[in-house]
């Protein structure tokens, strides 16, 4: 298809990950798929966790922000690729390039604050039991749920800004299926020397800062963990923390890999595979690996599925 007679428009084009040959229509259906599993999944932790009183601890609360933004995260990607795939319609306009741009850096930049607070928690139950209700309550607990809201959205806030002030020029082909910051960065026509250090600094406080709480939390947990008296207490503390860790390895690698390289370096091929990784099947992968190694989340599920039939039998 041409795009000639959109190249002096405001319209980007998403020259996307698919085309129609068997396989990648296969990718395609296979990319549905998980997507459906990510929407179910993660409303079913939000809705578990929030219908169960005994779910509404601390550790919890923060599981279901942290599926409410995985939601959100693939509502904000897949559907519009899906659209552009099966439409033969690949354009995007200016202002949903941007709203694609700040929900992303938003939720991404959320995400990796609510890790933090996670590792915090886990951190705290795991070593200071006893001062749990205390160093934990609800209150921070909802401080700390509030707060990756408010630094995702004003790291989202900032790179907007930055990303849109460029001007932009040619056929506007964004190497990419969505709109990421670093791919829509091909198409300028001026220098973006500044915004690639803009975006350095709010890696470094967006990624590193909290990988270096989830490390400094982890190294603790572990000396309390191996100090342990109790081998069952071990093994609990270890299958707690195992979740969380396989968790944040998936998601940091990913979001490290994309946004801490240099320009030089790119191959838009790699981003958009990597970019897959952790926009799609991680959302996915969250639930099933908090939901299957979650005794309190299985136990919780079972008992709206036996209140489910037992309402459905009574009908």
């Amino acid at each position: 298809m041409s795009y000639n007679n959109q190249t002096f428009t405001s319209d980007f084009i998403l020259l996307g990950i698919f085309d129609h040959s068997p396989a990648h229509t296969f990718l395609f259906t296979l990319v549905l798929t998980i997507f459906s599993v990510t929407c179910m999944g993660n409303s079913a932790m939000v809705l578990l966790i929030q219908l169960d009183p005994q779910l509404h601890t601390p550790m919890y609360i923060l599981l279901s922000q942290l599926s409410l933004m995985d939601l959100m995260l693939s509502c904000t990607i897949v559907p519009k690729m899906a659209l552009s795939y099966l439409s033969g319609r690949r354009t995007i306009s200016l202002a949903g390039c941007g709203t694609q741009i700040f929900f992303y850096v938003s939720l991404l930049g959320a995400e990796c604050f609510l890790l933090a607070a996670m590792a915090y928690d886990r951190y705290v139950a795991i070593c200071h039991p006893l001062r749990y209700q205390i160093l934990m309550s609800q209150k921070i607990c909802g401080l700390l749920a509030a707060a990756s809201w408010l630094l995702g959205s004003s790291d989202g806030v900032i790179v907007l800004a930055v990303a849109l002030s460029f001007q932009y020029c040619g056929a506007r082909e964004i190497p990419h299926f969505f709109c990421d910051t670093p791919s829509i960065l091909t198409v300028s026509c001026t220098s973006t020397s500044t915004f690639e250090r803009i975006m350095f600094t709010c890696c470094v406080v967006m990624l590193l800062l909290p990988v270096a709480v989830i490390i400094t939390s982890y190294v603790r947990v572990i000396r309390a963990v191996v100090h342990m008296g109790s081998g069952e207490g071990r093994r609990k503390a270890f299958a707690t923390c195992s979740s969380h860790l396989m968790v944040v390895v998936m998601y940091y690698g990913a979001a490290i890999f994309i946004y801490m390289r240099p320009t030089s370096h790119r191959s838009p091929t790699l981003d958009k595979v990597v970019s897959t990784f952790y926009t799609i099947l991680t959302p996915m992968l969250n639930p099933l690996i908090y939901s299957l190694r979650n005794k309190e989340v299985a136990r919780a599920l079972r008992k709206v599925l036996v209140k489910c039939k037992s309402g459905h039998q009574v009908g």
